[in-house]
């Protein structure tokens, strides 16, 4: 067998079984697609692994020129990353206008690019000179797709962490830092004037990795639970990532947006590894997690408070990275392996994916046919990011669950630590 051939049938091998352990859902979905690698598959070759998992979006960290022209006519929308380095130059308006001709129009329409994310998670880096080109910097990209007539098909956005929350719980508690609050109205202004939705990365991972005797793991991981009752709106919530979620509309409601702009999950995950002192980072519960997560988004499921909104998910990650610095977890978040075969099942029975052999050996995946899926378990974590994460939970949720109350702060590389117990 010549490696063409052998090159070929692998490719099949594996999108045969991606498309067994990961049937295309029924609901869009998104996924994260980072790079901080050195052993990851060619864009080529990742084009059918984000078919076979049904994922309708891919959202990148950069503009990588060889994933955007590999997904070219393939119907994938992208949002893409313009990174934290390049916000103070894009204040200027040659240099955004520069931008946007590179790494946008250059490859519209063949490559359906939808959103430009400005920086990610800067306002919770703690550093002012980042936090006060943000909006600027916003501003600046949005100018350029103006003048390039393409604001009406590609959205401005930027990612936040979790931690731009004072209070989180109980959900209708949410509100944001008061030092973040002057600046996170500004841009909640820009979305609503730019028809851009507002993104929040979010990973219910770490409240449970740095207190795992006192958080419940089935609050956690969609298991079966008493869960908790708002005691101000009477709504019942059985699980940690629908309180977060809750409390970011009930945050924005605070300050004056209730219901004016769309709240996406631009990341959540579970790592299937990790360190002796990660609790939880087990391949176990990241098939729970991410299993029971794509369960929520196929069934179009809302949160108690917003139950007519379906989910709008960004799963980090599409692979494992070797080379991202920090603990064990962090190398461990992907739904594939770098060699592309999954890096777990998640606990479906699965699906058959038709696929054709072209003249040159190349590949090319038909239709699937999900099967239904079986009753697993999943849970929501929090992604590696520097700043601070307060995690405040009330003795009322003490009571109810026995999920203990505190203040947990995020320092970098991504400990939590317990800042302080009421």
């Amino acid at each position: 067998m010549d490696s063409t051939t052998l090159h070929s049938s692998s490719s099949i091998l594996l999108i045969f079984i991606s498309g067994i352990l990961f049937p295309t859902m029924a609901a869009a979905m998104g996924i994260n697609y980072g790079q901080i690698a050195n052993n990851l598959p060619s864009p080529e070759n990742v084009v059918p692994l984000v078919k076979s998992i049904g994922a309708s979006t891919v959202k990148l960290y950069d503009a990588d020129p060889r994933v955007l022209k590999a997904f070219a006519n393939t119907n994938v929308e992208f949002i893409v990353g313009l990174g934290n380095e390049y916000l103070t130059k894009v204040k200027d308006p040659a240099s955004a206008l520069t931008w946007v001709k590179t790494n946008v129009q250059a490859y519209l329409p063949a490559t359906k690019i939808t959103c430009i994310a400005v920086g990610n998670e800067v306002l919770t880096l703690n550093d002012t000179s980042l936090s006060k080109n943000l909006l600027p910097a916003m501003n600046g990209i949005h100018t350029a797709l103006v003048n390039l007539n393409l604001d009406k098909q590609v959205t401005v956005t930027t990612a936040h962490q979790l931690g731009v929350l004072e209070t989180s719980y109980p959900p209708s508690s949410g509100t944001f830092r008061r030092d973040l609050k002057g600046c996170i109205v500004q841009i909640l202004d820009f979305h609503v004037k730019t028809g851009s939705s507002f993104l929040i990365n979010a990973y219910p991972y770490f409240a449970y990795k740095s207190n795992p005797k006192q958080i419940s793991i089935d609050f956690v991981l969609f298991q079966p639970n008493s869960g908790i009752v708002d005691p101000a709106t009477n709504l019942h919530y059985d699980n940690m990532l629908f309180a977060q979620i809750d409390a970011v509309h009930s945050a924005l409601a605070s300050v004056g947006y209730k219901n004016k702009l769309s709240v996406q999950i631009s990341e959540t995950g579970w790592p299937s590894k990790g360190d002796g002192d990660e609790a939880g980072a087990t391949v176990e519960n990241a098939k729970k997690y991410n299993g029971n997560l794509l369960k929520l988004i196929s069934q179009k499921k809302g949160t108690p408070l917003k139950p007519n909104c379906e989910l709008n998910v960004f799963v980090f990650a599409l692979f494992n990275e070797n080379m991202k610095p920090g603990p064990t977890s962090e190398r461990n978040y992907g739904l594939f392996k770098p060699d592309g075969t999954p890096a777990y099942s998640l606990g479906f029975n699965g699906s058959v994916i038709a696929t054709n052999t072209t003249s040159d050996g190349s590949s090319s995946s038909g239709g699937t046919t999900p099967l239904t899926p079986q009753s697993p378990s999943g849970y929501l974590t929090i992604s590696s990011a520097s700043g601070k994460l307060h995690f405040a939970i009330s003795w009322f949720f003490l009571c109810l669950v026995g999920i203990v109350t505190g203040a947990w702060e995020l320092g970098k590389g991504g400990r939590v630590r317990l800042r302080e117990l009421l």
